[in-house]
């Protein structure tokens, strides 16, 4: 029934131009936007190309202006890197070496003095290569979670905002972005670029893994110290979600570009897990009661902060900068939202250090050789005091029972 339902939704948007889709969920957009036949919707690729068409319909039936430079989008060119996550290298220069993204973009347009950004990348890894976690080939990465769940997310709060009784006192562009995989390069080329005026621009929310809440209902939520008034208005509205918060307008989503731009900015995110940057991060495994949860409460910040004029932004201590260099990895992948002491493992890569050593999601690393691990920055200062090919003692918290394990780098 599923399939049947997608194949339907897929000839709508795609083939039928007349016809107007209505009240799609977000599990729908989700199951659209992650199925096979996008191909993981690498940056370049005709996959992507077909889920930003697929946006743009979205943004044409929810009754949305056209913000991009050639109607909702906004081409830009570039040099494809190998590090993820890095600066962007614009180029105007069309050769073989360079690769073609778009940004998709949306406007709410209130006639408000002021406009509230939202956005969330659509890109993902198509086939894996470089990024992946997946050791075995090449395969499809769906990327339900990373990140069809922020576009969904986005969506549905465009919809929302336009609802009798939504907050009317800003304006809101709605981004869905290319190339952060590659290193947030449409929300930074958006930036130096942009199609509104920035100098308006209130504050900016950004929606990167949205679709895994916990049983704990832990939120992450990046950037409260960008601006005084936003973590009032983060705890405020928080109702049944535990927030995991950090101050930091600093991180590995677009969020980013627009903090370095001056604007306050809000990053929601409901942690990493083992499917992360693999071919099984798929639809059926998102939390979608989950994702309502979490797009009400930020529906309810967005009312909180109407109220208020265009918020003052303010610098955070950046804490990338501190972030120390190491030659070596454990292979796990670290729950970001684990408050208590040490590094709890969320994840286990294969064939990596952490997997031979036998090591289990839910350990929780609290000592390397003589290095105590009480949070996330102690562990990688740890690591960077060891060399490939060293031995060390790992003790590590497992349900309560300390045990040493030996980890060879």
């Amino acid at each position: 029934m599923r399939i049947i339902l997608m194949l339907f939704l897929a000839i709508m948007v795609f083939s039928c131009k007349e016809t107007k889709v209505k009240s799609i969920s977000m599990k729908e957009d989700v199951a659209i936007l992650a199925n096979d036949s996008l191909n993981g919707r690498k940056t370049g690729s005709e996959g992507e190309k077909k889920a930003a068409k697929y946006i743009a319909k979205r943004f044409e039936d929810l009754g949305l202006q056209a913000k991009g430079t050639n109607g909702y989008f906004q081409k830009f060119s570039y040099k494809a890197s190998k590090n993820p996550h890095q600066e962007a290298e614009f180029t105007s220069d069309k050769n073989d070496s360079t690769e073609t993204g778009e940004n998709v973009i949306a406007y709410l347009d209130n006639k408000a003095e002021n406009t509230v950004v939202i956005g969330a990348h659509y890109d993902h890894l198509g086939m894996g290569g470089e990024g992946s976690l997946y050791r075995e080939g090449e395969a499809i990465h769906n990327g339900a979670d990373d990140n069809a769940s922020g576009v969904a997310m986005m969506l549905h709060l465009a919809d929302s905002l336009q609802q009798k009784g939504s907050p009317k006192k800003n304006n809101y562009l709605f981004i869905a972005f290319s190339g952060e995989e590659e290193g947030l390069l449409g929300s930074n080329y958006f930036v130096k670029n942009p199609t509104i005026d920035t100098k308006k621009v209130s504050y900016m929310l950004n929606m990167d893994m949205v679709g895994r809440l916990n049983s704990e209902n832990t939120l992450a939520v990046y950037g409260v110290g960008t601006s005084p008034i936003l973590k009032q208005a983060v705890n405020a509205n928080a109702g049944q979600l535990k927030i995991s918060e950090n101050e930091s307008g600093v991180g590995p989503s677009d969020h980013t570009s627009f903090y370095l731009a001056d604007i306050p900015v809000l990053h929601f995110f409901t942690g990493q897990h083992e499917d992360y940057h693999k071919p099984s991060d798929d639809t059926e495994k998102v939390n979608f009661a989950g994702m309502e949860i979490v797009s009400n409460y930020i529906f309810n910040i967005i009312k909180d902060l109407d109220s208020q004029p265009k918020l003052p932004f303010r610098k955070t201590k950046n804490e990338s900068e501190a972030v120390p260099d190491f030659k070596v990895t454990l292979g796990v992948v670290p729950d970001y939202l684990f408050s208590g002491k040490g590094m709890r493992i969320d994840g286990i890569s294969e064939d990596r250090p952490a997997q031979k050593a036998g090591l289990q999601k839910g350990d929780i690393v609290v000592k390397m050789g003589d290095f105590e691990v009480t949070d996330m920055m102690s562990y990688m200062k740890s690591l960077s005091k060891f060399e490939k090919g060293q031995t060390v003692t790992v003790t590590i918290d497992r349900s309560g029972d300390l045990k040493e394990v030996e980890v060879t780098f």
